[in-house]
């Protein structure tokens, strides 16, 4: 599929930002320094996700990140939302999936990745809105988008590490506005949504005690599945 074309970039992307805070963005093979670079072949950007010089594993498990992609791309084709609404979504997507990955990884979502998701994907519907939906759509889109992150940083501020992170109020400024684009319920029901299964799968791990009360997981990946939930429920 040409799909696949692009998920060098996203294994890229993962390789580069899947590192603690503080850390600089990895540039090469933890294990023996070859460079990292799309200017090159270089098997760990593939779906072995291996280094051409040592063998050893680089970002996301092998082939993951491309059933992730593909999966996304056949709910886009399968929804086939209009062409402005598709568009957004599908940028978001481009950094909403190698984001799910960093999360799960190293626990962070990085500025170098949320910010663009979130100017593109406005930028974007504010476009559909000037082309035919009109300016209605586009302003409760940027109100949700708003509404969604300062929930988010206000958790943050009122619980500390007991609340959401501020990357997570990050991503929700995209997460928002796409949702907001189809009305005040719809942020809601994404959020419910990704809380709720943030929650069975915590309840989960706790039953097989694989964490404890005291465990932290990453939310990313629970509003970006929240996120697309709502959306293919209003498609």
């Amino acid at each position: 599929m040409a799909v696949l074309a692009f998920t060098p970039l996203l294994r890229y992307a993962v390789a580069r930002h899947a590192v603690p805070p503080g850390a600089d963005r990895r540039s090469g093979c933890d294990a023996c320094g070859t460079t990292i670079g799309l200017d090159q072949p270089w098997p760990a950007l593939g779906p072995t996700a291996r280094c051409g010089n040592c063998r050893a594993r680089i970002g996301a498990p092998p082939a993951t990140v491309e059933l992730v992609t593909v999966a996304a791309v056949a709910i886009l084709l399968l929804a086939h939302p209009p062409a402005g609404e598709l568009i957004a979504t599908a940028w978001w997507l481009a950094f909403a999936v190698p984001l799910v990955f960093v999360d799960l990884a190293v626990h962070r979502l990085p500025d170098r990745l949320t910010l663009p998701a979130a100017a593109g994907t406005w930028l974007l519907l504010g476009l559909t809105a000037l082309a035919d939906a009109g300016p209605t759509p586009w302003l409760r889109a940027t109100a949700a988008a708003l509404g969604l992150a300062g929930f988010f940083a206000a958790t943050t501020l009122l619980f500390g590490a007991r609340g959401f992170g501020i990357g997570d109020a990050k991503l929700a400024l995209s997460a928002g506005a796409l949702l907001g684009w189809y009305g005040w319920a719809i942020p809601v029901l994404g959020l419910l949504l990704a809380v709720t299964m943030s929650g069975l799968v915590a309840l989960g791990l706790l039953v097989t005690r694989r964490a404890r009360w005291s465990s932290h997981l990453p939310f990313g990946p629970y509003l970006v599945l929240g996120t697309l939930g709502a959306l293919l429920l209003v498609w």
